[in-house]
C-alpha cells in the first residue's frame, strides 16, 4: 500500500470502487426483461431457497406491499412459483421457477465472462490479493447489525424475533 495513502480516506474509497463496479457489472447484464429489483428478488430466491414474501421482503430490504408488486411482476413473467404454504393457509411459498433459475444462470453469466477477462490482465499477485479482498469483503458483508441480525436465513420464512434489548433506567 502507498505509505502516504490516508486511512481516514479508506471506507470513501473504498465506498466508490464498490460503486463503480457494480456499475460496471450492471451493465453487462445478460437479460433486460426483469428490473434490478426484480433480479435482486430472484437472486435472493436462487441462494436462500424458497420463501414467504414476508421474508423475501425483509431479505430484501422492501416493505412488504412493495415486494408483493415484484412477486406479482415475477409470477406474471413465470420466474416464479407461488405454491400455499404447508402448515399456514393464509401464507404462500416463493420459489423460482424454470425461466427464474434461466435468467438468473444468463446474468451470472455475462458478469463472469467480462469480470473474468478483467482478471485476466492482472498479474498473479493482483488476482491473489484480490482473492484475499473477496474473503475480507464477505466478512464485512456478513457482520451482523441491526438489519442483518433478523433477515431471514430459513427456508420457510421462518425468521427468529430479534433480540430483546436491555435497556438500563437510571
Amino acid at each position: 500500500m502507498n505509505e502516504n495513502y490516508d486511512a481516514d480516506r479508506l471506507p470513501a474509497d473504498l465506498s466508490l470502487v464498490v460503486v463503480r463496479l457494480a456499475r460496471r457489472l450492471r451493465g453487462r447484464r445478460g437479460t433486460k426483461s426483469v428490473s434490478l429489483t426484480q433480479l435482486s428478488a430472484l437472486n435472493t430466491l436462487h441462494h436462500e431457497g424458497p420463501m414467504t414474501p414476508g421474508a423475501l421482503a425483509m431479505a430484501e430490504r422492501v416493505q412488504p406491499p412493495s415486494m408483493t408488486r415484484v412477486i406479482a411482476s415475477l409470477a406474471e413473467l413465470g420466474m416464479v412459483r407461488r405454491d400455499p404454504h404447508p402448515t399456514d393457509g393464509r401464507q404462500a411459498i416463493v420459489s423460482l421457477a424454470e425461466r427464474g433459475v434461466n435468467a438468473i444462470a444468463e446474468e451470472l453469466a455475462a458478469r463472469e465472462e467480462w469480470l473474468s477477462r478483467r482478471l485476466a490482465e492482472l498479474s498473479p499477485d493482483e488476482r491473489e490479493t484480490l482473492q484475499r479482498v473477496v474473503g475480507i469483503m464477505d466478512k464485512i458483508i456478513r457482520s451482523a447489525d441491526d438489519v442483518d441480525a433478523i433477515a431471514p436465513r430459513a427456508s420457510m420464512g421462518t425468521v427468529p424475533p430479534p433480540p430483546a434489548v436491555i435497556v438500563p433506567v437510571a
